[in-house]
């Protein structure tokens, strides 16, 4: 059976549908394959494999061939959803040249499109991959890559200076061709005002109900991660609890001698 997979102008046509956008992010082909299956529509392989899988304390660690690691594995798994790539720090931060190619990079890992942070210093860059044709996603707020700069994981845009001037960045975002942005911990209000003042998607992230669509990490909803994790995630399910036992349940099996049983079914192949 074809699938039709979601494509960038699709999500334009949701926001104008006043239909919400789901995201969530993926790091190998089986999660991948599993929220394809529940109808997601945009998967993002986020540079948060740092701290969820590879056990970093933040980021701003994570190599380009890891993105492009995971992110072929991503690529495998999704079927019909938008799959996007983070852009890792300082892959596009050097000169726009550096960011082409690397960008060029991730969609040749099977990326449909690339997620950088910030907003009016990374224009020339945003405007360039467009051109290239690579789509591009932008992020405003906090901005985790930013995280020493900005001086910890806190809400951003809380004075009317600085909401001012992340409004003027998305806007500046919009006409350098992002077809999408991501609004991360600011407040409801200056969301409603950024998602009401563009034409292309808003997508939040602890930043209130009014943005156009949604994104969590995904071991955090499922509650996979051990560590702290933002006090706006939800946690639909407690998979670390399941995990844990299931794997003592195997342990005392396998010390009692109840697995495997007396006669072991021939093994299927893969």
């Amino acid at each position: 059976m074809n699938v039709r997979r979601v494509r960038v102008p699709d999500l334009r046509q949701k926001k104008q549908a006043g239909e919400k956008i789901a995201m969530l992010t993926a790091y190998d082909a089986t999660m991948a394959r599993l929220f394809d299956r529940a109808g997601i529509d945009v998967i993002l392989v986020g540079d948060s494999l740092g701290t969820v899988i590879l056990g970093e304390p933040h980021t701003l660690t994570v190599t380009l061939e890891a993105m492009r690691h995971h992110t072929a594995a991503v690529a495998r798994g999704a079927e019909r959803a938008l799959v996007v790539s983070d852009m890792p720090f300082l892959t596009y931060q050097v000169n726009v040249d550096e960011a082409v190619r690397n960008a060029g990079q991730l969609l040749q890992s099977g990326a449909a499109a690339v997620k950088l942070e910030g907003g009016r210093p990374v224009l020339d860059v945003v405007r360039r991959l467009v051109d290239v044709g690579i789509p591009v996603m932008g992020h405003l707020g906090l901005q985790p890559q930013s995280v020493n700069t900005l001086g910890g994981y806190k809400q951003r845009a809380v004075d009317p200076a600085e909401a001012h001037a992340l409004i003027e960045d998305a806007v500046a975002l919009e006409q350098a061709g992002a077809f999408a942005i991501v609004l991360e911990a600011i407040p409801s209000d200056v969301a409603r005002t950024v998602t009401s003042r563009l034409g292309v998607p808003t997508i939040g992230i602890g930043s209130g109900p009014d943005c156009d669509g949604q994104v969590l990490v995904s071991y955090d909803m499922l509650g996979l991660f051990q560590g702290p994790v933002p006090p706006f995630v939800k946690r639909y399910a407690d998979l670390a609890t399941v995990v844990t036992d299931a794997a003592r349940a195997y342990l005392e099996d396998v010390r009692t001698g109840a697995y495997p049983p007396a006669r072991t079914p021939v093994a299927a192949p893969r």
